[in-house]
């Protein structure tokens, strides 16, 4: 029986290039600002917070909710850390650990509301936004803890280590360019997997040439990252952590009963319940998770920024929300990836650095930022409208 023909799916890898287009555009913007080494080093660094955030909030997303106090947790689990290395001395482990488990906590308190106490999820966050943020500034007496240990830094602003050569008119890391072919020949294998599964169970196979469109678009961004990286300082030590949470969470949400148990609440909770899924347990764990992860997102920027301060997060939960729904999330929940939510930060992260090479003020980038969240949920809205 011959195997049938399948488009790709736009909405998911239509995002690559949009992904692409929009640093094209800045590019030309900026006179190829962006372009630099240096800068793609810092696009990685200062939107590392921003990727694991956005993680965590697609699973909120895929129950049909947000979680509007994660930009609080990180500076609350940022100033937990902060205060235990600077005011008490302790070791940055201890610290760490202390952070993790205060967002642990939080996400425990939020998913305890929200799953045992039926309270919806805008408003506990809500609460969980403003309690979050006023401890910090009670626990911090609005001051700034810093500089925090070097030791401590290196999470958010240290590099892997390097293996540099003289190449052209400066210097190549070997180490950067065997990860990008590493990542080409896994990308590459798991394709040629996937077709061939396809081929066995004689599922619907997309056009050869969408297939190799789709392959030439996700290797050029693949070599010219890691090309960039490599003629700088090497990996950064956060890109370390990202990689091994989409890794984590990638699985978890494709390959494991607790990812599908989101999806299926998300896409309808009344059918969830009744094809026995504790979906209480579910909103509960989601939650929790959240909380972690906000931690996690707290020590890495307040490491990057060498100190811990009442402000730090502000603004965050919308930069994680948007990351989502410009990811292919959608507004209804149910729907979603791992990447596509990761994707969705980085063009967020283009979008904050050309906008700011370009010298465009804050203002202007919150709307602009603005517009293009409003775009991506109404392509979404439309789209399922037409589908119905």
């Amino acid at each position: 029986m011959k195997n049938k023909k399948a488009n790709l799916d736009m909405k998911q890898y239509g995002m690559f290039i949009a992904l692409i287009v929009i640093y094209l555009i800045f590019a030309l913007l900026t006179g190829g600002k962006n372009l630099t080494p240096m800068n793609i080093n810092n696009l990685v660094m200062q939107n590392g917070y921003v990727v694991i955030l956005a993680i965590g909030m697609l699973l909120c997303v895929l129950t049909g909710n947000v979680d509007l106090g994660v930009g609080s947790v990180v500076a609350l689990c940022g100033a937990t850390a902060g205060i235990m290395m600077m005011d008490y001395k302790m070791n940055m482990w201890v610290a760490i650990f202390a952070a993790l488990a205060i967002g642990l906590l939080v996400g425990m308190f939020a998913g305890f509301f929200i799953a045992y106490l039926s309270i919806p999820p805008f408003v506990v966050t809500l609460a969980t936004m403003l309690m979050g943020r006023g401890l910090t500034y009670t626990l911090l007496q609005a001051q700034t803890k810093g500089p925090l240990p070097t030791s401590y830094n290196f999470i958010g602003a240290g590099f892997l280590p390097t293996y540099k050569i003289y190449f052209g008119d400066g210097i190549l890391d070997l180490v950067s360019i065997g990860v990008a072919i590493i990542a080409s020949v896994a990308l590459i294998w798991t394709e040629l997997n996937g077709i061939k599964t396809k081929k066995k169970y004689n599922f619907a196979l997309a056009p050869t040439w969408q297939t190799v469109l789709k392959l030439a678009i996700m290797l050029f961004i693949i070599w010219f990252f890691f090309y960039k990286l490599a003629r700088y300082n090497g990996l950064p030590f956060v890109l370390l952590i990202m990689v091994i949470l989409i890794g984590i969470y990638a699985f978890v949400t494709t390959k494991t009963v607790a990812g599908r148990q989101i999806y299926a609440l998300g896409g309808n909770r009344k059918a969830a319940n009744l094809s026995g899924i504790d979906t209480n347990k579910v909103f509960f764990w989601v939650y929790t998770n959240m909380g972690v992860l906000s931690a996690i997102a707290g020590i890495v920027l307040s490491a990057r920024n060498g100190s811990s301060t009442p402000k730090a997060g502000d603004g965050f939960e919308m930069d994680a929300i948007a990351s989502c729904y410009i990811g292919g999330a959608a507004v209804a929940g149910g729907s979603g990836t791992i990447l596509g939510a990761v994707v969705g930060a980085f063009v967020m992260g283009i979008l904050n650095n050309g906008m700011s090479l370009f010298g465009w003020s804050t203002d202007i980038q919150k709307i602009v930022k603005g517009a293009v969240l409003l775009g991506a949920v109404t392509v979404d809205v439309l789209s399922k409208r037409k589908k119905n």
